[in-house]
């Protein structure tokens, strides 16, 4: 009888060849470089760094594809998209100290987000280590300590035969449920010195799955099937384990209305009958929540933006799937199944028989109507016609990266990514800075259709860098900055709070001129024609910026009152 784990991946003639007689002037990092396509990795994102020059110097003797980019921040942003688009753990090479810490708010993005982001650093060589002071560049008395509280897992390598074991153990936990970030850090010697191991050829790319109890989902399938009110909120995990058809079969099945956090937009069709869309922000939604008898939870930890900043209090029956252990409960008491959703999903629809509600869609239309008439109220029409008109210019299939900017937090309510895991944004850690590096990464992973990037002037000033990364490479990026000339949001908060704004207002550069300076084509729009100028930049190839003037408005919370 043979196992799974009884298997052993043997090598083809030529890579036997390979090893037997591996080729002269290798060294460390033609380790790291070998281990990660073996693994299966084609693209790595990153910038170079004096110890991490043993790796860079590798790849020019690999096959692998290098985006640099001018930020380890913006270059871990742009990893953590190409992560959430293929589903690929994606490689970001750091260099010590500096350059490593710099990336640390886009990996706490990742984390937050569950995008797969193996992020290699160098280290100060290897007579450094151990807390001492010695003076080296860059150094740090636990380099690793600063990550330990951010990323998934930490792999420390102190000789080369522990390469290709700590990275392949890094790819994996970036790749089982939940994703996250890893991180790995190799000392500078390590990476320089002449290596005679014998040439990676293969590695064990496959992660752990993650299945439910079949005794807890006999539970909620049981719940599930005779609850009066059934309802459902869908989270990124949804997203996350390409579980949406699975959903919808799901809420079919027992006729449940559905909402989708910020996080999980797209996981179940905007226009469907059974769809609430995403309006967690507003109280008829978060009303309607709290009446259902038996709620079922997937791919959600229920967080603040998921609560209606942890407003809503459940009066029925809480069902939790969730991949995440220390997020099962976390907020609510719940049936908590700790699994991936998309197996969890799977093993409900083996086992939940149908139950039909005819009354459903009824009640969805009447809360989405009741929503339609809070916000009508308010005089929002620019809001609105702004998002619409994006809506209208994007392209169906092409996805969308949105910074923290008033403009997101209307799309992460109202708009229509029109398919899963088209809509991403930085609302997982709600850091600056990210839509545009994002785009970048998505760009990267999927050349053959246009990438949307959504800015304030605000977080545009946090990657205009990046502009010279899209030339250099010629992304099909085009970048939306609606220039409001200071950090909008935040305008509004202090405003509505103290009466007036501190620290807010920005002077900030002639976006058109400034892009057009990194040879990126550029026009200012206007409201009236946003649509028609954001259509043609998007069917242009390459990259491009459109700057639209304006000052908008948040939709008033429900959540203070």
């Amino acid at each position: 009888m043979t196992h799974d784990h009884d298997l052993v991946l043997r090598p083809t003639p030529a890579q036997a060849e390979a090893a037997l007689n591996p080729p002269p002037g290798r060294n460390g990092g033609d380790l790291v470089v070998e281990t990660l396509a073996g693994l299966g990795a084609t693209t790595v994102f990153g910038l170079p760094g004096q110890h991490a020059l043993g790796v860079f110097d590798a790849l020019r003797r690999s096959d692998l594809r290098y985006v640099g980019l001018r930020v380890e921040n913006n270059a871990g942003f742009a990893a953590d998209a190409y992560g959430r688009v293929t589903g690929e753990a994606a490689p970001l090479l750091l260099s010590t100290g500096p350059g490593a810490l710099t990336s640390l708010a886009a990996l706490q993005e990742a984390a937050a987000a569950s995008a797969p982001v193996l992020a290699i650093s160098s280290q100060i060589p290897t007579r450094g280590l151990g807390g001492g002071r010695h003076g080296y560049l860059h150094e740090l008395p636990d380099q690793a300590a600063s990550f330990r509280g951010v990323v998934k897992s930490v792999h420390t390598v102190r000789a080369q035969s522990q390469i290709p074991s700590a990275l392949e153990a890094a790819w994996k936990s970036a790749l089982t449920a939940p994703h996250g970030p890893v991180w790995v850090e190799i000392p500078q010697d390590v990476l320089l010195a002449e290596t005679t191991i014998p040439v990676v050829t293969v590695g064990d790319a496959f992660p752990e799955e993650l299945p439910p109890r079949p005794e807890l989902t006999a539970v909620a399938a049981d719940l599930l099937s005779k609850a009066a009110r059934p309802a459902i909120i869908a989270g990124g995990g949804v997203v996350r384990a390409d579980a949406s058809g699975k959903l919808r079969q799901l809420a079919e099945r027992l006729d449940a209305p559905v909402v989708t956090t910020f996080g999980g937009k797209g996981a179940f069709p905007w226009t469907h009958p059974l769809s609430l869309q995403s309006w967690l922000e507003d109280r008829h939604t978060t009303d309607f929540l709290e009446d259902a008898d038996v709620l079922l939870v997937i791919g959600s930890g229920l967080g603040e933006l998921s609560s209606n900043y942890h407003t809503f209090k459940p009066r029925g029956r809480v069902i939790q799937i969730e991949a995440d252990l220390g997020k099962l409960e976390a907020n609510h008491p719940a049936l908590g199944i700790h699994a991936d959703a998309r197996l969890a999903i799977q093993a409900l629809l083996e086992t939940a028989p149908e139950r039909r509600d005819p009354t459903a869609p009824e009640r969805v239309r009447t809360v989405l109507s009741r929503v339609r008439e809070r916000i009508a109220s308010q005089e929002l029409t620019l809001e609105q016609q702004l998002l619409a008109s994006v809506r209208t210019a994007l392209p169906a299939d092409s996805p969308s990266f949105w910074d923290m900017t008033i403009l997101a937090y209307w799309a992460w309510s109202a708009f229509d990514p029109e398919g899963s895991n088209h809509m991403h944004s930085a609302q997982g850690a709600g850091g600056l800075g990210y839509g545009f590096p994002a785009a970048l990464g998505a760009a990267v992973a999927d050349p053959t259709r246009p990438v949307l990037a959504v800015s304030g002037d605000g977080g545009a000033l946090y990657s205009v860098a990046e502009l010279a990364t899209a030339k250099q490479y010629d992304l099909n990026v085009t970048w939306l900055i609606v220039d409001d000339g200071g950090y909008g949001i935040l305008r509004e908060y202090m405003t509505d709070t103290f009466g007036q704004a501190t620290a807010t207002e920005l002077t900030r550069p002639d976006y058109v001129a400034l892009a057009e300076s990194f040879g990126v084509p550029a026009r200012r729009t206007t409201p009236e024609s946003l649509e028609t100028d954001l259509a043609k930049a998007l069917a242009s190839p390459g990259p491009s910026v459109v700057v639209l003037p304006a000052v908008l408005r948040m939709f008033a919370p429900t959540h203070l009152g």
